[in-house]
């Protein structure tokens, strides 16, 4: 009789795991094939699954019995979860809050915030406060509600990572339906706060770009490199809501603002996954710098020198100032050069400083569109008028 280990680690008993548990079924061999990509391994000659003692510690200490359930493991009955001891979960306002930032992501929301308040107050008409107001806060609810059914999806492939394996849900901080209801609130409160106060064109760009993160990119991530570029549409939406919410519709501008935003995904994120090959790799993340690293390296450097022409592209449709081509050169040329050295050679170091780069690159970029077209303000409105007569 196979010799059975128990092993204490923390609750994961979140849906993508139930799929796990519900095909014990499988052959000894494709489910091998699962745990190795899991980080597990399996002794021929004691029949026993060994499970990484890093994976054990996602959570902190494998002994904490108020966060604990028995995993036993063996070959022919595959890995059963059992969550015999009771998780406690946070409970009250002082301990959500922080916990509902974490699962919204809150810095990449704020992200998210700037590029859609770039693209409202760049777009012609004039800017009313209340508008940017309900415009700014339907774009972060869908933003908090994308992310957080993103780690809903993603908690048996985060538990393997050190870069996520901290994260609430890993953790156990809040049961999967509470996730799952705060981002189905914040979503179709989202939708429905755009539909209401702005347009249906935001509304529906807001529901989409929900739909194309979660059920999209976020699978896709686990079947090939393709995942990247679907991201990158995914971050060149917000401008194009922050457009659509002023005007009622999309046009050139709106387009090559999506096309910064675009542009951007590549050199940051294949930047940031060079160093993180391990762990995309353990957790089955088919990404460029993975599976296809000259090609990572090679579409960073393109995106990075189109960033420049879409800088150039900005002042032919009368969104900024001729000014802005010349004053956002210094910005892009050295972006270029970060992204050329990441392509020459591809180290953790060069890599690095690209992606610290990228995270000033778009508040650099934005602010310089901002700066120039008040600076500039009065040359502007003199054209116009010469333009005029």
């Amino acid at each position: 009789m196979a010799a059975v280990r128990l092993l204490r680690c923390k609750v994961i008993a979140y849906p993508p795991i139930e799929v796990l548990k519900s095909c014990r079924a499988l052959s000894q061999s494709c489910y091998g094939a699962l745990l190795k990509k899991s980080n597990y391994g399996l002794n021929p000659a004691s029949n026993q699954f060994k499970v990484n003692k890093q994976f054990l510690r996602i959570a902190g200490s494998s002994n904490d019995k108020n966060n604990a359930s028995v995993i036993h493991a063996n070959k022919d009955n595959g890995l059963q979860i059992h969550s015999d001891v009771t998780t406690s979960h946070a409970t009250t306002v002082d301990q959500l809050l922080p916990i509902y930032l974490q699962i919204s992501k809150i810095r990449l929301t704020g992200l998210v915030l700037i590029t859609s308040i770039g693209g409202f107050i760049l777009a012609p008409g004039d800017t009313i406060i209340s508008s940017l107001l309900f415009t700014s806060l339907g774009v972060g609810l869908s933003a908090c509600s994308a992310n957080a059914i993103n780690q809903w999806l993603e908690v048996p492939y985060d538990s393997q990572m050190a870069r996520t394996r901290n994260r609430v849900l890993v953790r156990g901080l809040i049961t999967p339906v509470h996730a799952m209801t705060f981002a189905a609130v914040t979503g179709i409160s989202s939708v429905a706060l755009l539909y209401f106060t702005t347009n249906p064109l935001t509304a529906s760009l807001a529901a989409f770009n929900i739909f194309l993160y979660t059920c999209m990119y976020t699978p896709s991530k686990r079947l090939g490199i393709g995942n990247t570029w679907l991201g990158a549409i995914v971050g060149a939406l917000p401008p194009l809501m922050g457009w659509a919410a002023k005007t009622g519709g999309i046009d050139i501008g709106a387009l090559v603002l999506a096309g910064i935003l675009y542009s951007w995904q590549f050199p940051h994120f294949n930047a940031l996954s060079w160093n993180l090959k391990a762990d995309y790799s353990r957790a089955g993340y088919r990404m460029m710098a993975v599976t296809h690293p000259e090609l990572c390296r090679k579409v960073s450097l393109r995106h990075a020198t189109a960033l420049t022409i879409f800088s150039c592209l900005l002042p032919i449709c009368d969104l900024t100032p001729w000014w802005f081509a010349l004053y956002s050169l210094p910005t892009n040329a050295w972006f270029i050069w970060l992204a050329w050295r990441f392509y020459k050679d591809a180290n953790n170091q060069s890599a690095r400083k690209l992606f610290r780069f990228s995270l000033y690159y778009l508040p650099l970029i934005i602010g310089t569109m901002f700066i120039s077209k008040l600076v500039h303000k009065d040359q502007s409105v003199g054209e116009k008028e010469n333009d005029g007569d």
